[in-house]
């Protein structure tokens, strides 16, 4: 009960405080880039174009995002938690289902992350982006901080043991 009401805080907390509109359509923007891993998928496409000699291993970093947006909706099966309800403060966004835990978000970007990570620590700069696009979630209501910790810890496990090579 106690680790719920700290949620529901934070949750509230990130609702509530350092909104503006651009810092809104923002997180909106980057949630859409997320979608599906969509953002993953083409910078890894690009990585394995210019990087040829390591291209089997950005293109297994371009299909991890997806793979892992299935799994999590797996997951989101078996665990039935809804997204939150703010009385007075609607999420500012969709969803295409009404589950929440966990985040795919997370789960596909720091999956993507770490791997880009393993195949070349130059690309760290992904783990930024990865906390971005995560942060943002809860940031426009569409989940608990909780939900994005999972997904995150559950993407880091996934970018480890991903093989790297056929």
């Amino acid at each position: 009960m106690a680790a719920e009401n700290v949620d529901l805080r934070l949750l509230r907390a990130m609702r509530t405080r350092g909104h503006s509109p651009g810092l809104e359509s923002a997180a909106v923007a980057l949630g859409k880039a997320g979608n599906n891993a969509l953002v993953w998928v083409i910078l890894n496409v690009v990585l394995a174009i210019l990087d040829w000699d390591r291209h089997e291993a950005w293109l297994i970093c371009a299909v991890l995002g997806p793979l892992c947006i299935g799994f999590n909706y797996l997951i989101k099966l078996a665990v039935r938690r809804p997204r939150p309800v703010l009385d007075g403060l609607p999420p500012l966004g969709g969803a295409p289902s009404s589950l929440s835990f966990p985040s795919a978000h997370a789960f596909s970007s720091f999956a993507v992350a770490t791997a880009m990570f393993r195949v070349d620590p130059a690309t760290a700069a992904a783990f930024l982006v990865a906390a971005v696009i995560s942060l943002g979630r809860p940031y426009l209501g569409m989940h608990y901080p909780s939900d994005v910790l999972a997904g995150a810890l559950l993407g880091v496990a996934a970018g480890l043991l991903v093989p790297l090579s056929l």
